[in-house]
């Protein structure tokens, strides 16, 4: 069956796929709502990753296919109840939305919104891989905006959900310009899509080629699936008329590139289960001044561009905590859920490990601090760690995570009378603790397992006492992606307290690999 499915596969892609491999998608893992400039030769994206800190990914790309992680535009947005887990609190969902890249006379910048906090911020800096970035703030929170610096030399963002607004800021950038009327520049952005509308067009995107304005909008008709709305005006300010630009598969959300070879993409992502939203590229060819979006308006698998590479060490990747002397940074491929605290955890306390230190009593997973996380990442992949326990204190839970509202847990519980591997499923929203076995050992394995193929979503749990025969344990989760998390499923190493604090658990590595070893339906 393997076969017929290549063989046909073959068959069926257009001609001048023959000679080149790349695919779509081209990250399989969530990487939502990006923003790609172009500088010279290289490429730039900015995506979302709302609680998750440090924040604003950056990454970067000589072939538009391949991306690496190179820096993230903050290292927390502010210290609220929400932002830090604390008093009950969290902000699962929201924190910074979609942000918008831009790169104008030799600054790099990043705006972006939160409605945690209210504020529209602006990040700028003039080496986007190493900083350092100066912050602007100012309320309100600007929805789905998109900075747009014009050739006249002033600075305008436009947002806004259905009803698009256009903003001129102040040349500094450090709030809106006050003697200048905010302007509604398209009353109903959807209306290409049709009238009976689910999602109003958001997501704008703002382009000015040979011209002309065009600006890209997502909606998503009822009973339909995310569409690209296109609209053009001469003047920023309009009038704007609009088309429907891409309707497949439900890509959508995005914005123009073109390469220095004069190709030009539409960059746009799409819905895919558990692992999140995942990036796309569609070809796009200029017709009587409008974009065209695909071929014969579909959005293709294979694409005229460099072949697609793994997403290790790029987007995700294996850490065994070996530190160089002094320097004890964690890499960009990791992300703490929430706000840390810096206090708990170290990568010099034992040479070589990770220890995550509880700092305070918690109640349950989703409001503990410090859960070290990275994405999931398709069509399946598994995570694999070493944990040693000795020094965790009755009350005690670490071990390995998939993180989402209806999460999965595999880890070592302690008691005042022994250990325990447990494997607990939220698959229900209600947290249920499926196996404990006793653990007798300090050094224990802990294996999850991701299926995304074709959306199957399951995801299972192991553990080993030697790192080599692995015993499952629990049940297979079905993952599902919720908008309470508004995120797909990621890895993450947690270790936090019911009774006791100050106790501390030590990860000897995290591995990830893009393959798994469970047959099971």
């Amino acid at each position: 069956m393997k076969i017929v499915i290549v063989l046909l596969w073959f068959v069926t892609v257009p001609v001048y796929a023959q000679s080149i491999a790349a695919r779509n998608p081209i990250i399989f893992a969530d990487v939502p709502d990006a923003s790609i400039i172009r500088v010279k030769n290289t490429y730039y994206m900015s995506s979302t990753t709302m609680h998750m800190n440090p924040g604003v990914p950056i990454m970067k790309s000589d072939d538009l296919v391949n991306w690496r992680l190179i820096n993230y535009a903050y290292d927390t947005l502010a210290s609220t109840a929400e932002l830090n887990l604390e008093h009950g609190k969290n902000t699962y969902g929201r924190g910074s939305w979609a942000s918008s890249l831009r790169f104008h006379k030799g600054f790099f910048y990043v705006t972006t919104f939160a409605q945690t906090t209210g504020k529209t911020y602006i990040f700028s800096t003039r080496d986007i891989e190493r900083g350092p970035w100066k912050q602007l703030s100012f309320s309100p929170a600007y929805h789905d905006h998109s900075l747009f610096f014009d050739d006249d030399g002033r600075v305008y963002m436009i947002y806004g959900a259905g009803t698009l607004r256009l903003i001129e800021l102040k040349s500094d950038l450090s709030g809106v310009k006050q003697d200048v009327s905010e302007k509604v520049i398209i009353e109903n952005a959807s209306a290409p899509a049709g009238v009976d509308i689910g999602l109003k067009a958001e997501g704008s995107q703002l382009f000015k080629i040979n011209g002309k304005y065009y600006l890209f909008n997502i909606t998503w008709p009822k009973g339909g699936m995310r569409t690209v709305v296109v609209h053009r005006a001469d003047k920023i300010s309009g009038p704007y008329e609009g088309r429907l630009s891409l309707q497949d598969l439900g890509v959508a959300q995005g914005g123009l590139i073109d390469t220095p070879d004069g190709n030009w993409y539409a960059y746009l992502f799409r819905d895919y289960g558990a692992v999140g939203r995942i990036p796309y590229l569609v070809p796009v060819k200029w017709i009587d001044g409008w974009p065209v979006l695909g071929v014969q308006g579909k959005v293709p698998e294979v694409l005229p561009l460099s072949a697609n590479k793994s997403l290790i060490p790029g987007i995700v990747n294996s850490d065994e905590f070996e530190r160089l002397e002094k320097k004890y940074s964690l890499p960009l491929v990791w992300q703490w859920n929430h706000n840390p605290d810096n206090r708990c955890w170290s990568l010099s306390a034992r040479k070589g490990f990770l220890r995550l230190t509880t700092g305070r009593i918690d109640s349950s997973f989703l409001q503990a601090r410090n859960t070290l996380t990275q994405r999931t990442v398709g069509p399946q992949c598994s995570g694999i760690i070493k944990l040693d326990v000795s020094g965790m204190k009755s009350g005690d839970f670490a071990g390995l995570s998939l993180l989402q509202r209806r999460y999965g847990l595999i880890g070592v519980k302690v008691s005042d009378e022994d250990k325990s591997i447990v494997m607990i499923s939220a698959e229900s929203d209600n947290p249920q603790e499926l196996q404990r076995i006793p653990l007798h050992e300090n050094i224990v394995f802990l294996k999850v397992e991701c299926d995304f193929r074709s959306m199957t979503d399951n995801a299972y749990f192991y553990y080993s006492v030697d790192g080599t025969h692995w015993n499952p344990i629990g049940e297979k989760i079905k993952m599902k992606y919720t908008l309470p998390h508004f995120m797909g499923y990621r890895f993450g190493l947690f270790n936090y307290a019911t009774k006791n604090v100050g106790g501390y658990a030590d990860y000897d590595y995290f591995r990830i690999e893009e393959r798994i070893t469970s047959t099971k339906p």
